[in-house]
């Protein structure tokens, strides 16, 4: 069986698509969170880049799950597993068949913002996994986390080093969130980038075919389409920096020109000097006892850590304390 349970439907999303662009484009460093790529045209972009040479994450944390996947459904002997921004749901498949061999898993719930993505990905799973209760839910995992289902020896997964999005007080935030939904022994799987040599980072946000340039500016053309906005894509710079002391990527947008921008929809008019930038998305590359720190503040304890041969990112089991 399927369902879809919608919590966030087109009106919250403009709703939310309208706060977010009046925040970000009034302040004196101007930004957007990145969550406004994904469009259609902006999630066929993102599967591109994790096919790309220089994107390593997707390539190492599969690895690690193909490895591991075995091991992660016989320690946690999940009833009902739940993944926190599931998108396709492909990579998800190496857990959901390791805990159906296991023969402890009855249902999935994936949640996601995009309705038309989720409805797709409920039907093939449906179609693959048929004894399988899967329930998709509409909804943003900052904010409707009170929507998943009870009990059931859970495992939320949080995967593809998506942490990293969230800036250090929105992570805490987030994960005592997560803490606060499940039960005590109840499992969190937690996919997070490592800190490593920027000339290997950096190109992975910076390739040399310009897809992840292209997937930038796909922000503006959404604004432009749900806001009646005047950005000329091709006037913006895309810029991907390490910055240090933050141990984060940084991805920006880089005015070419003096310019003028009109955002109708909201009766904003926005001035971008020559060189000015705009923030669309930080990446935060973790070292394991930081990571180890974040989770113990928020309630919980990890249980096991793995990494790929590389020893490029890591996928962490933590047990809710």
């Amino acid at each position: 069986m399927n369902d879809l349970e919608i919590h966030l439907d087109e009106r919250d999303l403009a709703a939310s698509l309208r706060a977010d662009v009046t925040a970000g484009l009034t302040a004196p460093a101007k930004w957007l969170p990145p969550k406004w790529f994904y469009d259609a045209r902006g999630s066929e972009l993102f599967e591109e880049i994790t096919r790309l040479p220089e994107y390593y994450p997707t390539r190492a944390e599969r690895a690690i799950l193909t490895a591991r996947a075995g091991d992660i459904a016989r320690i946690t002997e999940a009833k009902t597993m739940v993944e926190l921004g599931s998108g396709s749901s492909e990579k998800t498949r190496l857990l959901l068949d390791a805990l159906l061999a296991q023969g402890t898993l009855g249902a999935f719930v994936p949640l996601d913002v995009s309705a038309s993505a989720l409805a797709d990905a409920v039907a093939r799973l449906d179609a693959a996994y048929p004894a399988l209760s899967v329930r998709g839910i509409v909804g943003d995992y900052t904010r409707h986390l009170r929507h998943l289902p009870d009990g059931g020896s859970r495992l939320i997964a949080f995967l593809g080093g998506t942490i990293g999005n969230l800036l250090p007080a929105e992570r805490a935030t987030f994960l005592r969130d997560v803490r606060g939904v499940l039960d005590d022994g109840e499992w969190l799987l937690l996919g997070a980038d490592l800190v490593k040599d920027p000339a290997v980072l950096v190109p992975a946000y910076d390739d040399a075919a310009g897809v992840t340039a292209d997937f930038n500016r796909n922000v503006l053309r959404v604004i432009n389409g749900h806001l009646d906005a005047t950005f000329d894509p091709g006037l913006f710079a895309h810029v991907a920096v390490w910055d240090a002391s933050n141990e984060w990527i940084e991805m920006r947008l880089r005015a070419t020109e003096t310019m003028r921008v009109s955002v109708r929809g909201l009766g904003l008019e926005v001035d971008f000097a020559r060189g000015e930038t705009l923030r669309t998305e930080i990446s935060a590359k973790f070292r394991p006892e930081r990571l180890e720190s974040e989770l113990a503040d928020a309630g919980f304890r990890v249980r096991h850590r793995w990494t790929d041969d590389d020893g490029l990112f890591t996928v962490a089991l933590a047990q809710a304390a």
